[in-house]
């Protein structure tokens, strides 16, 4: 009993501290989203304006894989996808556009979301969350979460995360670590769009048009707490 007292007393505090160190201080995804999509205003499209996935344009693997860069981007970038337009599979369903949360946990909310073949990418608050085959990493989303946690002199440090989004039965099944739980889903309810996030909150969203002008410029996320 003493042996085990003493290994869980050795191995809980290193397990911390092995977490902590991936989570905030292990190298950060490369950054391969194109430069233009990020230098791109993503506030000036129609989004009520979907492309057609007619087969007549790029298909998901010959484009760039889009993620998170640094903490999060400075102003709202034009979408990865735009130049795709390889057919959605037969379990997946049409979500595209932009979202507004209307009632429930997370009203006002706003995300976009792009699909195109058996990729999509999230879009919202400075984080950009993109899944499936892509021309340059993996499938799964790898980048950071967004909101910094704390800062050490001018170093901002946030979360890494991973996710892969698979489509059952026209859900769309966020699942942690790619291979973990299932976190987040989004389905549709007729014209409306459900989100529900693995915090427990359930959010209704309608589709609109236009970014709105407050969602140009993402606001500060996480603690920020100063440390050194």
């Amino acid at each position: 009993m003493k042996r085990i007292l003493l290994s869980v007393s050795i191995g809980l505090p290193l397990l911390i501290v092995g977490l902590i160190w991936v989570i905030f201080f292990s190298a950060r995804p490369p950054l391969t989203t194109d430069p233009a999509v990020l230098a791109g205003d993503g506030s000036t499209i129609d989004y009520c304006r979907l492309p057609p996935l007619n087969g007549r344009g790029k298909q998901a693997h010959e484009i760039a894989k889009g993620n998170t860069p640094g903490c999060g981007y400075t102003h709202f970038p034009l979408p990865i996808l735009q130049a795709c337009a390889q057919a959605l599979p037969p379990e997946a369903d049409d979500i595209r556009g932009l979202w507004v949360g209307v009632s429930g946990g997370k009203v006002g909310h706003i995300e976009r979301i792009e699909q195109c073949g058996s990729r999509t990418v999230v879009t919202s608050a400075g984080i950009i969350h993109d899944y499936g085959p892509n021309s340059t990493a993996g499938l799964n989303t790898d980048d950071t979460e967004g909101g910094v946690s704390f800062t050490i002199g001018d170093k901002q440090y946030c979360p890494r995360s991973s996710a892969s989004m698979i489509w059952r039965d026209k859900v769309l099944n966020f699942h942690a670590l790619g291979w973990g739980p299932v976190v987040v889903r989004r389905y549709r309810e007729g014209e409306k769009l459900v989100w529900e996030y693995g915090d427990g909150s359930v959010t209704l969203m309608e589709r609109i048009c236009d970014l709105p002008e407050t969602e140009k410029t993402p606001g500060p996320r996480g603690a920020r707490l100063k440390l050194f």
